[in-house]
């Protein structure tokens, strides 16, 4: 696949800019940075990951199964079901944060995801990404309502729903499958009353 070609599969939505990050769809050719730091956080990631399905390629060494996953993140987006970005510092991959399991009708609502190179942890990229998707989410796509789900323990990631001061709704037993346990979720949320009426200290904040 050609240069041009992936670019061009980024599809319509743009990228995201923020105060120090700037989210954008990721490509193939992202894969040998993504896989680099993918395979030197594997033990600070897969604790708090889905177990990988058996028989299927491996996306972290297989940059074909890489760019099914674009791919697959692409017709997400075609569809308004999903919307994926790369964090990107100075023009360097660190993470991702994921917009999935978008609904419609009455329920307008949506599930984030997020993590973050471990070397560059507490500089305060994910919750300024958490803001600039929140702009997106709210102002763009226009839904109600997105939820954030986090094993109780995994005290990096909730850092950063209580640095935003998001709403806790409790803990939901046995939510998810997490690295072959169904594990508990504390579920976070933001409804878009709570954006607006947020918006400016927060985009002033981690933003500007």
């Amino acid at each position: 696949m050609s240069g041009d070609g992936e670019q061009q599969g980024v599809g319509t939505v743009s990228a995201q800019f923020g105060r120090k990050i700037v989210l954008r769809p990721l490509v193939v050719s992202d894969f040998a940075a993504w896989q680099e730091v993918r395979r030197r956080n594997e033990e600070w990631l897969t604790t708090w990951e889905p177990s990988r399905v058996s028989g299927q390629p491996d996306v972290i060494e297989d940059r074909d199964a890489f760019a099914v996953r674009c791919s697959a993140r692409q017709r997400e987006r075609q569809l308004g079901t999903g919307y994926g970005f790369g964090i990107f510092v100075d023009g360097n991959f660190c993470g991702e944060i994921n917009l999935s399991s978008v609904q419609r009708g009455p329920f307008q609502s949506a599930y984030v995801g997020y993590w973050v190179d471990e070397k560059l942890a507490g500089n305060a990229y994910v919750p300024e990404a958490l803001v600039v998707l929140s702009r997106f989410v709210f102002e763009e796509l226009h839904l109600h309502r997105v939820q954030i789900a986090i094993i109780p323990r995994n005290a990096a990631s909730r850092r950063v729903v209580e640095k935003l001061k998001l709403r806790d709704e409790g803990v939901a037993v046995r939510y998810l499958e997490i690295n072959g346990s169904w594990e508990d979720h504390v579920r976070y949320a933001i409804t878009a009353e709570e954006w607006f009426e947020r918006r400016e200290d927060l985009l002033s904040e981690w933003v500007g």
